[in-house]
Formats: C-alpha cells, sequence, structure tokens
C-alpha cells in the first residue's frame, strides 16, 4: 500500500462537480444563458421532484485555518438583518424566473457559522423563503453547527420551521491539534449540541473528523473517535484535510508544512480510523462518508440513489439546486454559476435587480455523459457504458489511462464496465481522474487542488 500511495498521491479534484470550477469555460458563459438553464430545469424537474436550496451564511467570529469556506470575521451581529433582506430580495430574483410555486426538497444552511445568526433571524430567514415556496412532501432540511456557539434556541427553533439533520464540525479533540487550527472546543460542549439535538427530536446528528491536521498523530485521531464513538452521531465525514495555502490566503500558512502527517501517516490514520468506525457500526458511504444502517445516508446507497453535489453527498438527488448568498454555487444541471465572493458586490448587484453571479459553464453534451460516469464513480463505486446515451468520443483513451490502475488491481474493468475494489476505494479520485477530459486536456500552470492522499 505504501508504494501505491507514493505512486497515486499527485493533486486531484474532490469532484463535487465536473467540470471542476478551475476548468469551467467562463469566457463562452453568460447570466442570460444560466437564466435559461435555471428556467428548462426548474420546468422539468419541479413537479417531479422539487429543488434544493443552499444558503451560505458566511459570518464567523473567529478564523479557523483549517477551513476553506469563503467567510467574513467579524463579533458584529448588527450584519444578520441586512444579509437576510439580500437573502430573501436574491430568492425573488429566482422565483420571477420560475412558472409555478417551487417546492423545495432539499435545503441545506452552511457557512461561515450559520450558527453566528441569532435562533430569530433564522426563522425569520427560512418563513421568508416558504412565503412564496412549498415544502416536498419528504423534505430534508439540515445546517451546520458550531458546538462552541449553537444553543439549545438555535436548535429547537430551527426544528420548529422544519430541520431534522443538523452536522457538527469537531475536528479533532487534541488541544494542540485544535490551538494549530484556531478551533478550540471543548468535548464538553460536543457532546451539549448533540443531546440536545437528538431531546430536541433531530433524526440525524452528523459529526465531522479530519485527518492530516498540524501537529496530528494516530493516536489523536483514535482517542477523537474513541469519543465519538461514546456520542454515537448518525453519520461522519471522516476526510483528509486539504491544505491549499496558495489559494485559501494566509490562513493556512499559520504552521510549516512540516508540521503535517506525511502521506503514509495519514493514510494509516484513515484506515486505522475506519477500522474503528466499522466496529462501531458504520458503513463507509462513498468517498470519505460513514452512517449508521438507520441513517438515510446508508439507506440512499442501498437503493442507489446517494448523490453528489457542491454540497457533498446527499440522500436524494434534485435536478436544479439554487444557492443563495455570497460565494454560493447553484447547479441547473445543464450549467453551474458561482456568485460574488465581495459582500458588499454580492449586496450591491441584488438591491439592483441583479442575480450576483460572475463565473459559471454550461455544460456540453459530452460534460453531462462524463459527470455522470464521475457522479456514478463517487456514489456507487462503479459505471457502465454499455448504452449509447453513456458513451463518448474519447472512452478508449480514457480506458487506457484505466488500465496501469487496474494492474494495480483497483479497479476491474470490462468492455462495458468498470467497478473500483476495496483496494481502490483510497484512489477513487485518481481513477475520476482518468476520465476528467478537461483535466488532461489543459494541464493547469500553477497547483489548483490537494493531494488525493
Amino acid at each position: 500500500m505504501c508504494n501505491l500511495i507514493q505512486k497515486y498521491n499527485i493533486p486531484g479534484p474532490r469532484y463535487t462537480s465536473y467540470p471542476t470550477v478551475p476548468f469551467w469555460d467562463i469566457h463562452s458563459f453568460s447570466g442570460k444563458k444560466w437564466e435559461a438553464t435555471v428556467k428548462q430545469s426548474f420546468s422539468e424537474s419541479n413537479s417531479k421532484e422539487g429543488i434544493s436550496l443552499y444558503i451560505h451564511l458566511p459570518f464567523c467570529e473567529s478564523m479557523c485555518t483549517f477551513c476553506g469556506c469563503h467567510k467574513r470575521i467579524t463579533k458584529r451581529h448588527d450584519v444578520e438583518v441586512p444579509y437576510i433582506r439580500t437573502l430573501l430580495k436574491e430568492w425573488s430574483l429566482y422565483l420571477e424566473l420560475f412558472d409555478e410555486r417551487p417546492i423545495i426538497k432539499e435545503l441545506h444552511l452552511g457557512g461561515g457559522t450559520p450558527t453566528f445568526f441569532s435562533p430569530e433571524n433564522l426563522q425569520m430567514l427560512i418563513n421568508g423563503l416558504f412565503r412564496r415556496a412549498d415544502r416536498a412532501a419528504d423534505y430534508e432540511f439540515s445546517f451546520e453547527g458550531h458546538p462552541n456557539n449553537t444553543t439549545k434556541e438555535h436548535l429547537q427553533a430551527l426544528y420548529d420551521v422544519g430541520f431534522r439533520r443538523v452536522s457538527y464540525g469537531v475536528q479533532d479533540y487534541n488541544e494542540t491539534v485544535q490551538k494549530a487550527i484556531h478551533r478550540v472546543q471543548s468535548f464538553e460542549n460536543v457532546k451539549n449540541v448533540t443531546e440536545w439535538a437528538r431531546e430536541i427530536g433531530y433524526t440525524s446528528i452528523g459529526h465531522d473528523i479530519i485527518f492530516g491536521l498540524p501537529h496530528q498523530t494516530l493516536e489523536h485521531v483514535l482517542e477523537t473517535i474513541e469519543k465519538t464513538k461514546t456520542l454515537k452521531p448518525d453519520r461522519l465525514a471522516f476526510y483528509s484535510y486539504a491544505h491549499v495555502p496558495w489559494l485559501k490566503g494566509n490562513g493556512q500558512r499559520g504552521y510549516k508544512d512540516t508540521d503535517l502527517p506525511s502521506a503514509e501517516e495519514k493514510r494509516t490514520q484513515y484506515e486505522a480510523g475506519k477500522l474503528e468506525l466499522a466496529k462501531a457500526g458504520y458503513t463507509e458511504i462513498g468517498m470519505d462518508h460513514f452512517a449508521l444502517d438507520t441513517d438515510s445516508l446508508y439507506r440512499s446507497m442501498q437503493n442507489g440513489k446517494l448523490h453528489r453535489n457542491f454540497m457533498g453527498y446527499t440522500a436524494s438527488k434534485t435536478q436544479l439546486m439554487v444557492g443563495l448568498g455570497a460565494s454560493s454555487i447553484s447547479d441547473s444541471w445543464y450549467g453551474f454559476a458561482q456568485n460574488v465572493k465581495s459582500l458588499e458586490e454580492y449586496q450591491h448587484l441584488v438591491e439592483n435587480n441583479i442575480i450576483p453571479i460572475f463565473r459559471g459553464h454550461i455544460l456540453t453534451d459530452e460534460d453531462r455523459i462524463i459527470r455522470k460516469h464521475i457522479l456514478n464513480l463517487m456514489c456507487q463505486l462503479e459505471t457502465i457504458w454499455f448504452q449509447e446515451s453513456m458513451q463518448f468520443k474519447e472512452l478508449p483513451v480514457v480506458m487506457d489511462r484505466l488500465k496501469e490502475m487496474q494492474d494495480d488491481g483497483l479497479l476491474e474493468m470490462t468492455q462495458y464496465q468498470l467497478r473500483v475494489t476495496e483496494k481502490g476505494r483510497p484512489f477513487v479520485r485518481n481513477i475520476c481522474m482518468a476520465f476528467d477530459l478537461k483535466l488532461h486536456e489543459k494541464t493547469p500552470e500553477t497547483r489548483l487542488f490537494s493531494m488525493t492522499i
């Protein structure tokens, strides 16, 4: 395994989209083209499956140096109401594109720190969204909670407007590691918010754990998992720290590269952690996610309905996902669009009745075929191209690229099918890269991605 890690530990995308953001064709993209894809997708899917909403709440009171999300550090809470008003106005701009009342199947509050906002203001946001929208019969609403500032009042207020899933960022319980990533929080805080959520009635509670953090050892990871097992969250994200200081500014420059575990140490942390999670009854879902067999994420994998988008893995798919808020990314299946990142520019554009996107990509027929293959690999660990609708011109080239991985035992491949082996699970990103025509057509001049291992 060590030789394979050395061989395949290269920079690569995490494939929350295809094409990945650095390879979007921004030159042929326009706001009008984007709006046309939204209208098409909505008319095709709203009455059948509903749509998804992702809402980016960017404010944090302090900087966590492991984080790659777009955020604004402030302790001023008077920013909450003006930002919510802008979100609701942006939503109204999308409502003008729809030919009927939207049905919301999935809604996720991300950040930043959603629980930076007061419970009352979060309720005001959700109630504002549904003045002109309806809930799907099988809706799923979720939010990211910070264990240090999520209160019982937050949990109750969001439960009262339909939220049943919450995820908490744990990362690691070791104090040295916590200080390095500027995220000091006690096990007691995590225990409290987990138990409060259960008492109130949340049906899915998730914890995020990261391996490969600065100063983190195998013992730290195993200790964190032992503590996590006592709380028995319904699902877990157990993923590799993405060290990309060249993209994220100075936040990840607070420690040296030599403070990070090596690729071999990271893989040992992951394999040992995965073993402990399996003993505790967790099943690995796709890449870097785990769930109990009572959780919707597990059931969706069993039913072949697991989906992956800019929010990560989801238990169901909607064709249209609208992203609201500064830096949010939307997905119409036919195209992607990202909002401007500056809060001031975002608010200015929305106030002037302009959907605040600054870049995007309209997918070609070939893009959509490759996207399906990558989604199949990320969600089901296999893909098939027997049907002509799943074939594309460069498929023989892709199969040639895969042969070496096949020889290394990472996958099994026939004339019309590819299946990732258990040995190949840690290398699923590398396998997807073989299908990534954009990545092979245009080798980046600068490093864009974190390492795959």
